[in-house]
């Protein structure tokens, strides 16, 4: 890390705004990516090693419910349809496990290539969100976790009780997968707000003005986004996330109080007239005639 810094002091003293050759970026891109890559496969090997704990722990939720035993009411059992499909999907889910382990490696190698160009307030923004997602991020895999079997619940209630459930491996997989990622980005939809707020670029008062709007986008886009589209699991997914967006909403509002503390014309909209203080004015002209 501080050869990293000392790295980019010295490029900053040779060049201000951080400039380098074409040749110099592509270098320096094809040496981040090689470690990045070099990380997630010596992540991928640790996931192969530890596929079954990983996946008798994403199927439980399948294995919960009384539907996914056989017709004795004894084995949870999912099924392959094809020779190479166990391979694959060992195969799968080691390279999730794999992005996930080396993800603190290659985030780094990616903002070590980005933040030569950027400005100091640009990073202060960048660690902002750095350290936001990730949390958020986890919370709402968490969270999609949990209501895996509500879905599955209600929609493999309709099976008749003298027939068995065959649900493929790949299948259930994608719907756990999609489930987990769906929930985990939506989570980091607020953390959107207060950035592009701190960039100056959203106001609270336009956040407000259009709060109503986003709240049924909110629900619309739970509703389609969702795999299986219950209403459960819709409403799972969007309370938390208008929680997230008031949240997100009232630290903008805050953020535009200081902002308007230290400068009065903070508020103001590109054509909106400032205000102009005469007596100030006048004040500055008696001065330069005396």
């Amino acid at each position: 890390m501080l050869k990293l810094k000392t790295r980019q002091a010295a490029e900053r003293t040779a060049d201000p705004e951080g400039r380098m050759p074409l040749l110099e970026h592509l270098r320096e891109l094809r040496n981040r990516l090689l470690k990045a890559i070099l990380a997630i496969l010596a992540g991928t090997i640790v996931g192969w090693l530890v596929f079954q704990p990983v996946w008798d722990f994403l199927k439980e939720p399948y294995c919960a419910l009384d539907v996914s035993k056989d017709l004795n009411g004894e084995t949870c059992s999912l099924v392959v349809n094809g020779i190479f499909s166990s391979f694959f999907l060992r195969l799968k889910i080691a390279l999730i496990i794999g992005l996930v382990v080396s993800s603190p490696f290659w985030l780094f190698q990616l903002w070590a290539f980005v933040a030569p160009g950027l400005y100091r307030g640009e990073r202060r923004w960048t660690y902002v969100f750095m350290g936001a997602a990730i949390p958020l991020f986890l919370v709402g895999t968490a969270l999609a976790y949990v209501t895996v079997d509500k879905g599955l619940e209600i929609f493999l209630g309709f099976v008749p009780d003298d027939v068995s459930a065959l649900i493929t491996v790949d299948h259930y997989l994608g719907y756990v997968l999609a489930m987990l990622l769906v929930f985990g980005i939506t989570f980091e939809l607020p953390l959107f707000v207060v950035v592009l707020n701190l960039a100056g670029v959203l106001s609270s008062n336009r956040i407000r003005r259009s709060q109503r709007m986003i709240i049924m986008g909110i629900f619309v886009f739970s509703a389609v986004a969702t795999p299986s589209a219950d209403p459960i699991t819709m409403l799972a997914l969007a309370l938390p996330t208008i929680l997230l967006f008031e949240v997100s909403a009232f630290l903008a509002f805050l953020n535009d109080r200081r902002r308007a503390r230290h400068d009065p014309y903070a508020g103001l909209s590109d054509d909106e007239a400032s205000p102009l203080d005469l007596d100030a004015i006048d004040a500055e002209l008696d001065k330069g005639g005396t």
